[in-house]
Order: structure tokens, then C-alpha cells, then sequence
């Protein structure tokens, strides 16, 4: 593994929290990750993975704090407002995101792109909104909330993908701890190179939002060991509703 960043290296709230969580995840998955040394050791990033288990944020938390950074996810607003819950958020830098698309949404997307940068902080982002509704498991087409946050101050975004967690918990179905430490694959990719997408304007969300999708399709047909679907799978194409998405 590379070496690991300021932000993992001084104390923080993450300390303790890694030291009891972190043991119990890898009790669940056992991670074989390659590419960490792609993951920024200091700065702002965007790491953008696929989504496809409610367990996959333990995975992916595990696998960065193991590549040497602090793992901070966009988090509903309401999430925010929880007692308790919500000072954890805080206190470990999560992202607040709102639903909607309005105004004060794109106001809120330029403010913490620039927070990313003043603090040198990464935060994970899923492309996606929501699980992925493709039968088999594949990204789906994405949402444009994590470009619009890199493109707002030039923010790298990362692509990841990881394949196995569904063997603990399978999409929409129960957990499964027996066997433990079930192998989960995790490969980091190179940044995407978004120059062509500069500039607003949904064209360009939309376009550099595809580039995202398609290098996590790739980087999982790696792992898979097959080849990615052609086009992105569109749930409205095939009557299904979008829930549970955190973008807009």
C-alpha cells in the first residue's frame, strides 16, 4: 500500500471509530485492492464507485482508509438533522447533499467543491444515486452530481470499482455472515480525463457523467472478467422507478 496521507496520519474522530470498525468489516470482507497508489495522497478527489449491495459503503470506506485516506461520503441532508447521528456526520466531514435541483442545490454543489479544495479532503460519491437496477449487476446510467462537484473547482475524479460484496449481501436481500470474510475485489483506476466536458451546460454534465460510467464499467469488466454492456441500462426505459437516489 502506499503511504498514507496528513489526514490519516493526525488524530481525528476517524482514530476511533477505524480501530472499531474497521476490524469488523474486514471480519465480513476480506479486500484484495489494487490501484490504491492512484488514490491522490493529499488533496481534493472525487472517488466515483459502483453501487450495487447496501454493504457496499463498508467495503469502499475499508478500502480507502487501506489506500491511505479518510473516508467521507455524500449523506442526505436529513441524515444531518438526526441527534446523535447527525454530530457523527459532522464530525467526520461528511458531505450534506440536497435532493432537489434547484438553485440553492447548485449553490450548495460550488460551495463544498470549494470546501474539498480549501480542506484537501476526498469524498466519495456514487455516479449512480442508487443501486444499480441492471440485471446483472453492471453500472447503470449516471447521475451528473458527481461532475458537476469535480468540474466546479477542477476536482480529479477517481473511478473505483469492487465486485464481491453482493456474496454478503445480495441487491435489495438479507445479509449473509456465514462464511466470513468473503473476497471482495477492488481496483482504482487512473482520473478521468473530464478536458473535454469543461464548461457549463447539461451537454457536457451529461457527456462527462457517461466518461465516469464508462470507466467504472470498465474497470469492473476487469475484475469480472467480461465484457461491460454496450449502453448503460435506464430504469425508465424498462418502467422502473429511481429510489433512494442522494443526486439530482
Amino acid at each position: 500500500m502506499p503511504p498514507a496521507s496528513r489526514e490519516k496520519t493526525r488524530p481525528s474522530v476517524f482514530w476511533p471509530l477505524a480501530a472499531i470498525a474497521a476490524p469488523l468489516i474486514a471480519l465480513m470482507f476480506k479486500l484484495e485492492i489494487q490501484g490504491a497508489e492512484k488514490l491522490p495522497r493529499e488533496g481534493a478527489y472525487v472517488l466515483a464507485p459502483n453501487h450495487y449491495s447496501e454493504a457496499d459503503p463498508l467495503a469502499v470506506a475499508l478500502a480507502v482508509w487501506k489506500a491511505g485516506r479518510a473516508p467521507r461520503f455524500m449523506a442526505k441532508e436529513s441524515l444531518f438533522r438526526v441527534p446523535v447521528l447527525g454530530a457523527v456526520l459532522r464530525a467526520t466531514g461528511m458531505v450534506p447533499v440536497a435532493r432537489s435541483s434547484s438553485a440553492a442545490s447548485a449553490r450548495q454543489t460550488l460551495e463544498t467543491s470549494e470546501t474539498l479544495v480549501r480542506l484537501g479532503r476526498g469524498v466519495i460519491v456514487y455516479p449512480e444515486g442508487t443501486l444499480t437496477r441492471e440485471p446483472d449487476l453492471w453500472p447503470m446510467r449516471g447521475k451528473t452530481g458527481a461532475v458537476r462537484l469535480a468540474l466546479a473547482d477542477d476536482i480529479p475524479v477517481i473511478p473505483m470499482a469492487h465486485w464481491g460484496v453482493q456474496q454478503v449481501m445480495p441487491r435489495y436481500g438479507k445479509l449473509k455472515l456465514w462464511p466470513l470474510r468473503r473476497r471482495v475485489r477492488v481496483l482504482f483506476g487512473d482520473p478521468v480525463d473530464l478536458t473535454a466536458y469543461q464548461g457549463e451546460g447539461p451537454a457536457n454534465l451529461t457527456g462527462a457523467t457517461d466518461k465516469v460510467m464508462a470507466d467504472i464499467a470498465d474497470l469492473l469488466a476487469q475484475l469480472r472478467g467480461e465484457s461491460a454492456p454496450a449502453e448503460r441500462w435506464n430504469p425508465a426505459d424498462h418502467g422502473q422507478k429511481e429510489t433512494g437516489r442522494l443526486e439530482p
